[in-house]
């Protein structure tokens, strides 16, 4: 097998375990944090907080990483750059063993319920899911357009709230208890 033969399978063989890997990628978890995190991120972005696509510190993942540390965007662009590339490739070569400065602002965003995946869609603006549910339907947003990243965290946090809310089961036979019990009480007070 000659070089060029085994590099475009090696380069194959990654494509494949990539496509496996989005194929079978649940979203992040739902929570309350990571809604309030998506949410506040969008009406920062919608206030005029500094955006720029190119900057670790002032891009998608690092205005979401704003809105859930303390950190300034500089402080974020010194952290992450302790690591190589963009925060996709920082997501994908994460290690929560170590305590390099870039790992721990991963850890804070796998913390909220994020996976790799999910850093990098938020940096690219690229879960289907998410593109399917946009205000009138799908359409394939850029990147780096303010109002673009803004629609896309409060359609993720719509998501994830629905998925959320799906997940609380309210038993009619406890309601009705409750509602009874709260009449007795009120029947109670007012003789």
């Amino acid at each position: 097998m000659n070089k060029q033969t085994k590099q475009k399978g090696t380069f194959i063989g990654i494509i494949l375990i990539r496509y496996n890997f989005y194929k079978n990628y649940i979203m992040a978890k739902s929570s309350i944090e990571l809604i309030d995190a998506l949410r506040t991120t969008a009406n920062r972005l919608r206030n005029g907080a500094y955006y720029a696509w190119g900057n670790h510190g002032a891009c998608n993942c690092g205005n979401l990483l704003q809105s859930v540390t303390t950190l300034s965007k500089e402080d974020i662009v010194k952290y992450a750059q302790s690591g190589t590339g963009e925060w996709t490739e920082l997501a994908e070569e994460y290690c929560g063993d170590t305590n390099a400065p870039v790992n721990l602002l991963l850890q804070k965003l796998q913390m909220l319920g994020l996976t790799p995946v999910d850093i990098h869609n938020i940096e690219y603006l690229q879960d289907k899911e998410i593109l399917n549910a946009l205000p009138g339907g799908f359409r394939w947003l850029k990147r780096n357009i303010r109002e673009d990243v803004i629609v896309y965290f409060e359609t993720f946090a719509n998501v994830l709230e629905e998925k959320l809310i799906s997940k609380i089961e309210i038993s009619y036979e406890q309601l009705m208890q409750q509602h009874k019990q709260q009449n007795k009480i009120l029947q109670l007070e007012t003789t």
